[in-house]
């Protein structure tokens, strides 16, 4: 069973795998965030469907917003556009009742990264890596990743590697809690399946009610937060630094902030 070519889903031994298949980057435009929401839609309202498993495609997870399709000039809402792309997607994931695993085979940045971090749990490759990107092109923070990346590795080191824009390894990734496992790039697909089926076998409904319980005391103010960081993206997207960025991006050089 397939959503559309850029998000392809199967559903085996109640796991509903989703793959995101955008070559190269796996990078997101408005067909392939429709059809991610609809896949999670579908993964909430099946009950055959009792763990969703996430990848990627290819050689990365997914590098977050396409690039190409972002106007530089004119009336386009950063705001508006998160508020119909990537904080439904965070709100369904941390909404579903079931677990969700991520199977973060490669790059996992800007809204790419933000989606990995809301899935419950997370199996990288030891060739991953995690990029927060958004400064990369002068931006701010979306997707949660202001939230979830220091619940998950601290605040210090959120903030340094969100400034500096360097990549966190797998292996510091697996140190520093913010992945649970580690597989070698050949084994990725099998142990992560391997993982899910096991989940799938046991009391969805529990997982679902201790996923409400976690999201109540850890995360009691998500759609607040996704709320604010669209507010503060809407002003760094009208910004001079984000035209530079996302210009340096294009053609391929480093950036020129000062």
């Amino acid at each position: 069973m397939s959503v559309s070519s850029l998000v392809r889903t199967e559903l085996k031994e109640g796991v509903w795998r989703i793959t995101l298949d955008h070559p190269k980057a796996n990078a997101f435009n408005d067909e392939m965030v429709a059809t991610l929401q609809s896949a999670l839609k579908q993964a909430a309202r099946d009950d055959r469907v009792r763990c969703v498993l996430l990848t990627g495609a290819g050689k990365f997870f997914s590098t977050g917003r396409d690039l190409k399709g972002v106007p530089l000039e004119g009336d386009e809402s950063f705001r508006e556009h998160l508020l119909k792309t990537f904080n439904p997607i965070i709100l369904q994931i941390r909404g579903l009742q079931k677990p969700v695993i991520a199977a973060i085979n490669g790059a996992a940045a800007g809204a790419g990264l933000g989606i990995a971090l809301a899935c419950d749990l997370r199996i990288a490759s030891t060739a991953a890596r995690f990029v927060v990107g958004f400064q990369g092109i002068g931006l701010s923070l979306d997707s949660a990743v202001s939230l979830l990346l220091p619940a998950l590795i601290g605040l210090g080191r959120a903030a340094e590697f969100t400034f500096s824009n360097t990549p966190i390894t797998a292996q510091q990734a697996f140190e520093w809690g913010l992945v649970n496992r580690l597989a070698p790039p050949e084994e990725l697909n099998d142990q992560a399946a391997a993982w899910a089926a096991e989940l799938a076998r046991g009391p969805v409904h529990a997982m679902g009610l201790a996923k409400r319980a976690f999201n109540r005391a850890v995360l009691p103010n998500l759609e607040q937060v996704l709320d604010y960081e669209a507010h503060l993206q809407d002003i760094a997207g009208r910004g001079a630094e984000f035209k530079e960025g996302v210009n340096a991006f294009l053609e391929k050089r480093p950036p020129q902030y000062a």
